[in-house]
């Protein structure tokens, strides 16, 4: 997916920074693994300019429209895609089941071909990541995966940028991540792949994370000096850490094994007494929304150490970068 990249020996960085700008336009953006570490911290610098000076570009998507399909319902994802769109003097339109239902009213093939003749971009938010991969495949605009059930790549970007906030060499970085081997969870290591990172991920047996990311990951840390660990120990996992994270136990589609899940998660609940195997200035991470008192508890989740309403502000900010790049002529 890729273009050739050339080597800045000879390129001032300016030039590289049109470069790395240039190669974003006009493509999609479904996984982490779509983007080279250079587009990661090419983004985040654009993140970090967009939220200090955001009137620099609000007309970035100047008489763009943008659809926002959710197949899946949510409080961030809506909003800061709309808000963001909006701050970037663009417009929306919200489709919900009732306006589509992908692969059943109408097939994914025939929603992408209608929709690439009326809009500039399209964020989709559903269960399936192979319904949005086949809609990618057939719009002939860029698509941004707002979500499925195997990754949420914004979700990802947005958390490593809130940590490059508060700590500055990522890659000195002991990183946690403890709950379920989630959708969560594969981007996160995919971005802590490509960015040099060291994560821990302690999971039940049961509820490992997918193998073929797993793989992946580990192929790119390979290059990279990363590392990813996956260990059934939340202690271990969290023992001299610099950042803990975790995520609901049971996601939308997953209601019926929620009190199954509850009984086997229980020891990797993160409160007071597992945070303080971490260092004293730990972050604390959650994407949201958080089931309090089963994956954290309060004194966690609203300690002077809980970045998670950064962490969700900046959904908007990296997401108007994303935008910004992706959809720019």
């Amino acid at each position: 997916m890729h273009r050739v990249k050339r080597t800045a020996s000879s390129k001032s960085k300016t030039s590289q920074k049109r470069y790395i700008s240039n190669s974003l336009r006009g493509r999609d953006l479904l996984s982490i693994d779509d983007l080279s570490a250079e587009e990661v911290l090419h983004l985040f610098r654009l993140t970090a300019e967009m939220k200090k000076k955001p009137l620099t570009f609000r007309k970035s998507l100047d008489g763009k429209m943008i659809a926002l399909i959710f197949e899946k319902p949510s409080l961030r994802t809506r909003t800061t895609f709309a808000v963001g769109i909006k701050q970037l003097g663009g417009d929306s339109i919200y489709l919900s089941p009732a306006e589509i239902s992908l692969g059943k009213r109408e097939s994914v093939h025939d929603v992408a071909k209608n929709l690439e003749r009326m809009v500039e971009g399209v964020m989709i938010r559903t269960f399936g990541h192979d319904v949005c991969t086949s809609f990618a495949l057939h719009c002939d605009k860029p698509v941004i995966n707002g979500l499925t059930d195997l990754e949420h790549p914004c979700q990802a970007l947005a958390d490593f940028f809130t940590i490059t906030e508060f700590k500055k060499d990522i890659r000195s970085l002991k990183l946690t991540y403890i709950g379920d081997g989630n959708n969560v969870v594969h981007s996160l290591m995919l971005t802590a792949a490509k960015l040099g990172a060291h994560l821990f991920v302690a999971v039940p047996d049961r509820y490992q994370p997918s193998q073929e990311i797993l793989m992946r990951s580990r192929e790119i840390a390979a290059v990279t000096g990363a590392t990813i660990v996956i260990t059934n120990d939340p202690v271990e996992a969290s023992d001299n850490a610099d950042m803990i994270y975790t995520d609901a136990w049971a996601s939308m589609g997953q209601e019926a094994e929620a009190a199954e899940r509850r009984a086997i998660f229980k020891p990797y609940q993160v409160n007071k007494e597992l945070f303080s195997h971490a260092k004293p200035d730990a972050l604390f991470m959650h994407c949201l929304p958080a089931h309090r008192g089963e994956e954290v508890v309060d004194d966690v989740i609203d300690s002077p150490n809980s970045v998670v309403f950064q962490e969700a502000e900046n959904r908007l900010h990296i997401e108007k970068a994303i935008m910004h790049e992706l959809l720019k002529d």
